[in-house]
């Protein structure tokens, strides 16, 4: 778990290669089984590859989205909020099971985060996403997750440049 912790870096370019069905179901399978509170799994996920809909979605953020638009697949992660108090936290949960499954298949994936964020000055990312997918009202977007073959290499994390004085025991 440490070396898949570590290697797992956002990654914002991608092959111009399709992700194989097999593998999205496995990505997805695994958001199906992220831990929720008391089990209300608020979340769901709109699962894009039309390559038209990425370069939409690329611009629910004034710019740091667009490499969206180069990726092979997005999830976008959404959630009930009348399901679970806790809806963001759940949904953020689903979202980085998500990451790491993708890294554990040999993907890259980079979280954009779509609450509280905007697309424009008077438009939030939100509103801008549901309106393109026609999401119910009801729910809440937490986040997209780039997903494809890295084009892109980032050397993994070093365990002596962690910052352990982060950690505290005991007391603070």
């Amino acid at each position: 778990m440490l070396d898949l912790l570590k290697s797992r870096r956002s990654i914002r370019k991608y092959q111009d290669k399709k992700v194989e069905e097999e593998k999205v179901d496995l990505v997805m399978k695994a958001a199906l089984l992220a831990p929720s509170s008391r089990s209300k799994r608020p979340w769901e996920f709109v699962v894009v590859t039309d390559q038209e809909m990425l370069r939409k979605l690329a611009k629910c953020r004034e710019h740091s989205a667009q490499f969206l638009a180069g990726a092979p697949l997005g999830i976008v992660v959404i959630a009930d909020p009348e399901a679970c108090d806790v809806w963001i936290e759940d949904a953020s949960i689903a979202s980085i099971i998500i990451q790491l499954t993708a890294q554990t298949l040999g993907l890259g994936s980079c979280w954009i985060q779509v609450r509280e964020r905007f697309h424009s000055d008077n438009v939030k990312a939100e509103e801008y996403i549901k309106q393109n997918l026609g999401i119910p009202e009801k729910y809440h977007v937490e986040s997209i997750i780039a997903l494809g073959y890295p084009a892109e290499e980032k050397k993994p994390y070093e365990e002596e440049k962690l910052l352990y004085q982060k950690i505290h025991k005991e007391t603070y």
